[in-house]
């Protein structure tokens, strides 16, 4: 890791070169990466990296640096490079308080250290050898786990990142972050061999590789591969306007993408979101309350502090359809008069972060999933959820499904295939007319402006009354 003293020497530079903010992120970072076919190992990658990102700020305008090497004559001459292009920009206060320092920052010798590590549900270590042998038994149990399952695969990942962020506002953090997820995909064909499907699964932790010896990875085996099994035979997935629910788990990432980026700052601080402006307003039903929670102890998505040094926490976006609050990293912050919520987020060093969520879910409610489903006649039962992106200004949507049903006079029937899931956020929120109390938290990735980062997304079973379902006319 950095000294303080070399950490000091940087946003002093920056400082004295006319901008009004400076902030340092550091990491070093061990990676553990391999995918197995089966009983074969078809890709592994060990490695370690370090690097350092520098931000500055001349009001609202920003510039950012990044290098894997931070030798300090080889950092000082990419500063001197860069400022001397932003040179042009006047500097302006930011409320500083004069400290006898260039810039009137707080010196970091007069700050104690913010040392926040989010609980991890383990930290130790296993050999590789241990985990390769763990992930093949995962796929054994898997293909243990529905008849006709022909093959298994999983892609394996475990990290160990140690940050440092510090800025010219006085802020020292230090965090460590262990996380370990892995992906099974299973394959199902029918008797005949005329049709094959595949189903998958993510479980993921904010722990050390130990994760593997829960029962957790084989169980995420076993719902993968009865979720390749039971979409053998499915229909064209009928279209147009009907109810669907959604389950609970990975069916939150629906709300991720419907509403979710519509309330992160980086789209309304710029006026380019649909709820912009909108606070203290009813903006869905009152079944609806949305939360963000980076503090959920051993959560994928959870953080100790976010990636501009800030503690994260829980964040009420939505209460009973009343919009609470936005998602704002310290840019977007600044720029709504606001302070920061513990947001700012980016995928390693290379990127500047910005406002991006952690783990975001739909609160849960007291309906039956039982009377749910027997209360619609002709609708779709959405078990889980491939992927899908939204266009934050409008809203519009469009979600590709995975394991899905119809409902036909109250039952789920058959499985159904190339399904879309079609709308607006301001069209679905105020439609979620049921909720029940079945919640559960997956694991996944979003990817956005500052890269790829881990989150969690979470429901329980929601009802909306009416939505368009895309597919193929039959």
């Amino acid at each position: 890791m950095l000294s303080r003293t070399y950490i000091e020497k940087i946003l002093d530079y920056v400082i004295s070169h006319g901008a009004d903010y400076a902030e340092v992120f550091y990491e070093d970072v061990s990676r553990t990466r391999f995918k197995l076919m089966d009983e074969q190992v078809a890709s592994c990658v060990c490695g370690r990296e370090s690097g350092i990102g520098i931000r500055m700020f001349w009001g609202l305008a920003s510039e950012y640096l990044y290098s894997a090497d931070a030798d300090e004559g080889r950092l000082f001459r990419l500063l001197k490079e860069r400022l001397q292009e932003c040179g042009g920009q006047s500097r302006q206060a930011w409320g500083q308080k004069e400290r006898g320092i260039p810039g009137g920052r707080t010196p970091l010798a007069e700050v104690r250290p913010l040392e926040i590590m989010a609980p991890l549900s383990g930290a130790g270590s296993l050999a590789l050898g241990r985990k390769i042998g763990l992930i093949k038994s995962g796929i054994a149990a898997g293909r243990g786990a529905a008849d006709g399952i022909v093959q298994g695969s999983a892609f394996y990942t475990d990290e160990d990142q140690r940050v440092q962020i510090a800025n010219t506002e006085g802020v020292y953090a230090e965090d460590r972050r262990m996380r370990t997820r892995v992906r099974f995909t299973m394959t199902a064909r029918d008797e005949r061999d005329e049709n094959r499907q595949t189903g998958f699964a993510g479980p993921g932790a904010m722990s050390g590789p130990e994760f593997l010896e829960s029962d957790v990875p084989a169980e995420g085996a076993k719902k993968a591969a009865r979720a390749a099994k039971s979409m053998l035979g499915a229909k064209t997935c009928p279209v147009g306007r009907m109810p669907v629910i959604i389950a609970n788990g990975f069916g939150g990432l629906f709300f991720h993408e419907a509403c979710g980026h519509s309330l992160e700052g980086s789209a309304v601080a710029d006026g380019c979101s649909e709820f912009a402006g909108k606070l203290g307003t009813k903006i869905a039903s009152d079944k609806v309350t949305l939360v963000d929670d980076g503090t959920v102890a051993g959560e994928w998505g959870s953080l100790g502090i976010d990636d501009e040094g800030v503690p994260t926490r829980k964040n009420i976006l939505i209460e009973k359809g009343i919009l609470k609050g936005y998602l704002l990293d310290r840019i977007t912050a600044k720029k709504m008069g606001m302070s920061p919520t513990g947001s700012g987020r980016r995928e390693n060093y290379r990127f500047a972060p910005t406002s991006r969520m952690t783990n975001t879910y739909i609160a849960p409610g007291e309906d039956d999933l039982e009377e749910m489903i027997g209360s619609v006649d002709k609708g779709l039962y959405v078990k889980d959820i491939n992927a899908g992106s939204v266009d934050p200004a409008t809203g519009e949507f469009n979600f590709n499904t995975g394991e899905t049903y119809l409902i036909e006079r109250g039952e789920i029937t058959v499985p159904v295939k190339s399904a879309t899931l079609i709308g607006t956020g301001r069209e679905i929120l105020p439609r979620v007319d049921m909720v029940s109390g079945n919640f559960a938290l997956e694991q996944g990735y979003c990817y956005a402006g500052s890269g790829q980062i881990p989150i969690g997304a979470g429901q329980p079973a929601v009802r909306i009354t009416e939505m368009t379902v895309g597919g193929k006319e039959i």
